[in-house]
C-alpha cells in the first residue's frame, strides 16, 4: 500500500476541493438553464410569457418591429411572429393555436361563426391603416388610372396599355395569392368596385405571387406588368400611379394624409384579431401597440398611424 506524505495529501485535498467547486458550478450553471434565461423558477411573475401572433404578409414586418421593441420594454414577454396571410392567422385564432391573429381585412361572416361553433371568439382591433398603391414599371409612361380602368384591367377588359393612353405593349397582371387578406381587399373594393352583387373576377392569366417582394421585384423587372402592394412596401424604384374614383375626378396619390383625410380611395384598416376581451400580457401588449411610442413605428415604416 502506497502513503501519502505531508506535501502529497496537501495535494490531495486541494484537488479535492477544486473537484467540489466544479461540480457545484455546474449545478448552477444547470439549475439557471432549468429555469428559463436565468429567471428563478420561484417567482411566477418573472416566468417568459410566449405570445403566438401570426397572419396577414402585408402586417408581418410591423409586427415584427412591434415585438422586437416590445421584448426590450418587457423582456418576460417572448413574442412569436409569422406571416402565412390573413386566412392563416384567422384559422390559426379559430383553432385555438394562436393568440393573436393579423389581418390585413375584416373577419368574414363565416370565419366568424366558425370561430363561435369552435369555441372561439374573435374580437376586432385596428391597429394601423394602410393605402394600396397601383405600381408599375419606372419606364411605364402611364401616371394616372381611373378605379374603373383598375378594375377592367385586372378582370381582363383592358389587354393593352395603349387602351388607357400607354405604349403598345401587353398588360402583365401581378396580384398577391388568394389566401392574403390584400387579395381579398382588391377583389371586393377595386375590381368588383365595393358592388356587394358583384361577381367579376381576376383574369384568367393573372400571376399570383407568394408576397409582396415578389410583386416588387416583377415591377423592377417587367416594363409591361402592373400589381398592387401596401404603402409600406413601395419603394423609389418603382412609379406609382395617382388613382381617380372616376372619370372627371381628381388623380390622387397614396400617403398618409391622403389616407386619413379619406381622399385617397384604395385604403382600409389593418386589424389583429383575439379569442375574447384580451386579458394579462395580451392586454399590456396591445395597449401598447395603440400608444403613440408603437404608432411612430407604424410611421417609421411607410403604413399610416392611427388617430384617436
Amino acid at each position: 500500500m502506497d502513503f501519502l506524505v505531508p506535501g502529497h495529501l496537501s495535494q490531495y485535498n486541494l484537488y479535492v476541493q477544486n473537484i467540489k467547486r466544479l461540480l457545484v458550478l455546474t449545478f448552477i450553471i444547470l439549475l439557471a438553464g432549468c429555469s428559463g434565461r436565468g429567471i428563478s423558477a420561484q417567482d411566477p411573475s418573472q416566468q417568459i410569457k410566449i405570445i403566438e401572433n401570426k397572419g396577414s404578409d402585408t402586417i408581418v414586418n410591423l409586427a415584427l418591429a412591434w415585438a422586437e421593441e416590445y421584448q426590450v420594454i418587457d423582456p418576460t414577454v417572448q413574442l412569436s411572429v409569422t406571416g402565412g396571410g390573413s386566412g392563416t392567422g384567422i384559422a390559426a385564432l379559430i383553432n385555438g393555436t394562436v393568440d393573436l391573429a393579423n389581418a390585413s381585412r375584416r373577419i368574414k361572416e363565416e370565419e366568424r361563426d366558425a370561430a363561435l361553433e369552435n369555441g372561439s371568439d374573435p374580437v376586432e382591433f385596428v391597429i394601423a391603416r394602410d393605402a394600396i398603391a397601383i405600381i408599375v414599371n419606372l419606364e411605364n409612361p402611364i401616371e394616372h388610372l381611373t378605379l374603373q380602368q383598375i378594375s377592367a384591367i385586372y378582370s381582363g377588359a383592358i389587354n393593352n396599355w395603349k387602351e388607357v393612353g400607354g405604349e403598345d405593349r401587353p398588360i402583365v397582371r401581378l396580384s398577391r395569392e388568394t389566401n392574403s387578406g390584400t387579395h381579398v381587399y382588391f377583389l371586393e373594393e377595386v375590381i368588383r368596385l365595393g358592388e356587394k352583387d358583384n361577381q367579376t373576377l381576376f383574369a384568367q392569366n393573372t400571376l399570383l405571387l407568394p408576397s409582396s417582394e415578389g410583386i416588387g421585384a416583377e415591377i423592377r423587372q417587367n416594363p409591361n406588368a402592373i400589381g398592387y402592394d401596401g404603402l409600406g412596401y413601395v419603394n423609389d424604384d418603382m412609379k406609382v400611379i395617382g388613382v381617380a374614383l372616376a372619370d372627371g375626378k381628381p388623380y390622387i396619390f397614396p400617403s398618409a394624409m391622403t389616407v386619413n383625410n379619406d381622399q385617397y380611395p384604395i385604403a382600409r384598416d389593418l386589424y389583429m384579431y383575439t379569442n375574447g376581451e384580451p386579458e394579462g400580457v395580451i392586454k399590456e401588449y396591445l395597449d401598447w401597440i395603440l400608444s403613440s411610442e408603437a404608432q411612430e413605428i407604424v410611421t417609421e415604416l411607410g403604413f399610416v398611424p392611427i388617430t384617436k
